[in-house]
């Protein structure tokens, strides 16, 4: 059964998912993430389905209340991969927001962000579904950010992470400029003409000191493709 045969007997199955519980800070009634869950799963189960998360942006910060409480508040964004037997799949990426005065504005975070990738990917209805646009929040108080965590891109690495590496206190300046080149993308007679442009033509790279080393590491840095 492919991904997509797979997901239309899932929402045969399961039906609406009403909104039975009530915030009683804010008086509103949601659908919690535990009766999407059980609505959910035998028919994941009927169809063979299963769910991979991924986070791929984290942001935390404080904010504090009226009262004066701080309150850890988190934002995720996060990839559901929905898979079935023969591994077909489905992505939804989607972002969750958590409040907490605790350890569990992640969690929060995390649960708000798969309730809501299911009620997408299954268009699960409610017997009240209100579109965003017929109403508009009061706005809000601008808060401090005392911290904030975010999923860093991989970093690039440059010719001048040679001195890095393991063994490089014992290689020769040589043998760290043939592998600063090859990190940086860099021709071995571009190199060569810039150790000339820098030192002269008579240089030998075993000849420089730390202190000019370096510096032929910072120029192959901005040289780097």
């Amino acid at each position: 059964m492919s991904i997509h045969a797979a997901i239309n007997g899932v929402m045969q199955d399961i039906g609406a998912i009403g909104k039975d519980k009530k915030n009683q800070q804010q008086g509103f009634n949601y659908r919690g993430v535990d009766d999407v869950m059980n609505a959910l799963q035998p028919a994941l189960v009927r169809h063979k389905m299963y769910v991979v998360p991924e986070v791929l942006e984290l942001n935390r910060m404080e904010r504090t209340t009226d009262k004066g409480k701080t309150l850890l508040y988190t934002v995720v964004k996060v990839k559901y991969t929905f898979y079935t037997e023969d591994g077909s799949s489905v992505s939804a990426t989607v972002i969750g927001e958590g409040m907490d005065s605790a350890d569990k504005s992640a969690n929060k975070a995390m649960s708000i962000a798969f309730k809501y990738a299911c009620f997408q990917v299954f268009c699960i209805p409610t017997e009240e579904m209100i579109d965003p646009d017929a109403e508009t929040p009061p706005p809000s108080k601008t808060s401090k950010t005392t911290e904030i965590c975010r999923t860093a891109p991989p970093k690039r690495e440059l010719p001048s992470d040679v001195l890095q590496m393991d063994g490089a206190d014992k290689a020769d300046n040589k043998t760290l400029f043939v592998h600063a080149l090859k990190i940086g993308g860099i021709e071995v007679q571009k190199g060569r003409e810039l150790l000339d442009e820098m030192f002269g033509a008579d240089i030998q790279i075993n000849d420089l000191t730390d202190k000019q080393f370096i510096e032929v590491l910072k120029a192959l840095d901005e040289m780097a493709v």
